[in-house]
């Protein structure tokens, strides 16, 4: 880590503040990712162009980044075999079902507004995270 990386850490984390917190007042809604995309596959008539649009701009906001600051992505990704990375999509992808909700909506917004039930996800899906990567680096799936 350079000395002026804290400063990147603390633009991120006021631009994502701002924008669940702006989402929450104009829109009502909580900013949950797997939420907005799960709204978009059972879609609710009137309810799909902000999540297209919301989609759209978490796209547009990753290749604006690597145009603008190409070492941001994929400078230091590990090479992961392609079942691990699918294998890890799905556990995902039900971890989100299971735990109704993922990092944005429970992380980011829910103990935000101290919510019990987000700290108790966020605390399971952080330790599941931390207990995944010590097991597949003690197996040598994952350097």
């Amino acid at each position: 880590m350079i000395p002026q990386d804290w400063i990147f850490a603390l633009a991120g984390g006021l631009l994502i503040g701002t924008a669940v917190s702006l989402m929450l007042l104009t829109n009502g809604r909580v900013t949950g990712i797997s939420g907005i995309i799960n709204g978009t596959l059972s879609p609710l008539k009137g309810d799909t162009a902000w999540r297209w649009l919301f989609i759209a701009g978490l796209f547009a906001g990753g290749v604006l980044l690597r145009l603008f600051y190409p070492a941001s992505i994929g400078a230091s990704l590990p090479h992961a075999k392609t079942w691990t990375i699918i294998l890890a999509g799905l556990l995902v992808g039900f971890g989100t079902v299971l735990g109704s909700g993922c990092t944005s909506g429970h992380g980011v917004c829910g103990i935000s507004r101290l919510s019990p039930r987000s700290l108790v996800a966020t605390l399971s899906f952080m330790a599941s995270g931390i207990a995944a990567v010590y097991l597949f680096r003690l197996l040598g799936v994952y350097p």
